[in-house]
Parts: C-alpha cells; structure tokens; sequence
C-alpha cells in the first residue's frame, strides 16, 4: 500500500484497531500505525496532513459502517 491508497489502508486500520474511534487518533499515532502496517510500502516520509486526513476519514467511514 501507498500513502494515496486511503481506503485499503482505513481497511487495514480497522483490523488492526477495531476498538479504536478513529477521530480520537492523532496525527503523529496516525503515522506511526499506518507504517507499521504489513502492507505497506511506501516511503515514510511520503505523508503530510492531507493524506493522513483522507485516511482518518475513510476508516471512520469503515469503523462507522460496520
């Protein structure tokens, strides 16, 4: 997974975390949570506020669906 793939990685967010509101996370938990997830291979660094957001909301969207 890439910075840019908000969804499989809310997908994978939820797994790994399904007791945690996503809007409770922040930023910095957020970054620290989504590289260390198995899939995911991009560049650390890659992130910025925009993208952490975009995938804060898909997996609220995903958490709140369920």
């Amino acid at each position: 997974m890439k910075w840019s793939d908000a969804e499989d990685i809310a997908i994978a967010l939820l797994e790994a975390h399904p007791d945690t509101d996503p809007l409770a996370v922040r930023f910095t938990d957020l970054h620290k949570w989504v590289i260390a997830l198995e899939d995911f291979n991009d560049d650390p660094k890659g992130s910025n506020e925009g993208l952490l957001e975009a995938i804060q909301m898909k997996w609220y969207d995903e958490y709140r669906d369920r």
